[in-house]
């Protein structure tokens, strides 16, 4: 059967999350991607789980807050998306605390700061295990909870650096993880088209923290490049993280969006 339309009629309640439990992966930094599609998610009233690698009072702190902020539900749960044990034991006690997973935004990654010839064998696997198979772990561990439900939304984190090649700096292994993150995506909207909506979005630069060890010079090649002429800031993300988390979203699968300051268009 096919994936029904919303049955709202208004904007606002397309758009509500009440009644549903959000996942979020990599949302311990205390700026970022991930903690600010948590809070869209939470502002709209989505129950969130929120999940981290190593750094455990980051995110427990980022939970109090979602909890004391918007009076939702929420928990942060250790997981190392590496490694598919890992990524079932969340999952299972998400479902086990939470009750069901309605939304699941795989947004955990790692970035790189060399190239194929100056990086080591180990470098590539590293961050095409986090950035890919993480992905991939993570869709395996929910998509049979969305199938049984016959409703979900999985919403893959992917980069401008899935379509294009970044400069000055080199990241060949970054870059082909992102795009096989966004085929990933398409081949799982065109697979799970009975029971679960896939999508991906595509941030240019953004400034999360993550990328304070880059030079000034190359910061500003990036804005020098970027049409609108700056980094991005991550509540910017928000909107499109709560679109694609609703049913405002209902006959969006298979897409990738790309929110860049318009990088891509040169």
């Amino acid at each position: 059967m096919p994936i029904p339309a919303t049955k709202s009629e208004k904007l606002a309640d397309m758009f509500s999350l009440k009644g549903k439990v959000v996942v979020v992966t990599g949302a311990s930094g205390p700026m970022g991607i991930g903690l600010e599609s948590a809070r869209a998610c939470a502002e709209l009233g989505a129950d969130v789980a929120l999940t981290y690698f190593s750094r455990e009072e980051s995110c427990l702190n980022n939970a109090a807050e979602l909890r004391e902020t918007y009076g939702i539900k929420t928990k942060a749960y250790q997981c190392d998306v590496r490694s598919w044990a890992s990524v079932q034991k969340a999952v299972a006690d998400i479902l086990s605390e939470f009750g069901q997973i309605d939304v699941f935004i795989a947004n955990a990654g790692q970035a790189t700061d060399s190239g194929v010839l100056d990086g080591s064998v180990e470098s590539w696997e590293e961050v095409i295990q986090a950035d890919l198979t993480g992905t991939f772990y993570c869709a395996k561990a929910v998509g049979a909870h969305f199938k049984s439900r016959r409703s979900g939304s999985f919403i893959i984190t992917s980069s401008i650096s899935g379509h294009i090649a970044n400069f000055p700096q080199e990241q060949t292994c970054y870059n082909v993880a992102k795009a096989g993150c966004i085929h990933l995506a398409k081949s799982l909207a065109n697979e799970w088209r009975d029971f679960a909506r896939v999508n991906s979005v595509s941030p240019g630069y953004i400034e999360t923290g993550l990328s304070d060890y880059v030079p000034a010079e190359t910061k500003q090649t990036w804005k020098d490049m970027t049409p609108m002429g700056r980094i991005g800031e991550p509540k910017e993300l928000k909107a499109i993280y709560a679109y694609l988390a609703s049913d405002a979203s209902s006959f969006t699968t298979g897409s990738d969006i790309l929110v860049d300051g318009g990088y891509c268009v040169r």
